[in-house]
């Protein structure tokens, strides 16, 4: 019977964000693979966990990879973290998790810190709807042709920016948005020096030829406006309420959720939808 491969966040700067979960965990796994053995040893040694490590990062995923899988199919359970934040969120770790659920593995993700989910929290703006868009490439003519693929984009977007990156970033932000685009740059988050600014791509251009950026950031940029062409529809939320009642939800929920991911009427909604030959009851 093969092991169990836990998903296992660290603290993305506040080590008083670790969980009682996620210590046990590391306590109780067989081994653990860490991106940077010398960074996940800091946390086990502020945590009194003593356990035996592999490497596992961008650059040995084959080879390391291939290790830690057959231990896995030997019985052992394995506790996969980054340097900080969840595994498998723009990370190496996805192909782990990909070749476990090919072998048959029990795969555990235990929550905990994201970058990511708390910048969007903290953004001021919209959350129902986002796409999580990654790191952008170093070069500037795949970064421009990525960004330009987002040119239509309704939903909020977020892109994980080192700060010598940063103003070449906003620029690109600023030609393909434009300045009056609304933009949350969230810095060091839960660190001691976490900022949130809220402002418009133009006034971000200026503010850093200013001040030049100091730490990792999460970039939350404003949706654009939806146009004729892909304004929701009663037809597309029937579609929509269609896939969730698919996945197990009730109508009325599938409704509820529909209209507001949408922006569309719940009871004009569900009506439609009733009348696609479901019998239940709405309040």
């Amino acid at each position: 019977m093969p092991g169990t491969l836990y998903l296992v966040p660290t603290p993305i700067g506040n080590l008083g964000d670790i969980s009682a979960r996620m210590a046990d965990t590391l306590a109780e796994a067989d081994f653990i693979a860490a991106e940077d053995t010398r960074v996940t040893l800091k946390l086990l040694n502020h945590l009194g966990i003593k356990k035996p490590m592999v490497s596992y990062y961008r650059h040995n995923t084959g080879e390391s990879g291939a290790a830690v899988l057959s231990r896995l199919l030997a019985g052992e359970s394995c506790a996969l973290v980054t340097d900080a934040g969840t595994p498998a969120i723009s990370d190496p770790g996805e192909d782990l998790v990909r070749q476990c659920a090919r072998e048959g593995i029990p795969v555990v993700s235990i929550p905990g810190p994201c970058a990511l989910i708390t910048a969007l929290a903290a953004s001021g703006l919209p959350t129902g709807r986002f796409t999580f868009e990654g790191f952008l490439a170093m070069n500037r003519k795949n970064r421009r042709s990525h960004l330009e693929e987002l040119k239509g984009e309704t939903r909020t977007m977020l892109f994980y920016e080192a700060p010598h990156k940063l103003q070449s970033t906003l620029a690109d932000l600023l030609d393909t948005f434009g300045p009056d685009r609304r933009i949350a740059l969230c810095r060091e988050l839960t660190k001691l020096h976490e900022e949130v600014r809220r402002t418009t791509l133009g006034e971000a251009v200026a503010w850093y030829e200013e001040n030049p950026p100091k730490g990792e950031f999460v970039l939350v940029v404003e949706g654009g406006t939806p146009t004729a062409e892909n304004v929701p529809t009663l037809e597309t939320g029937v579609l929509r309420v269609a896939e969730l009642r698919a996945s197990g939800a009730s109508l009325r929920d599938a409704a509820r959720q529909a209209a507001a991911e949408l922006g569309l009427p719940r009871k004009a909604l569900y009506d439609l939808a009733l009348g696609k030959g479901t019998s239940e009851n709405v309040d």
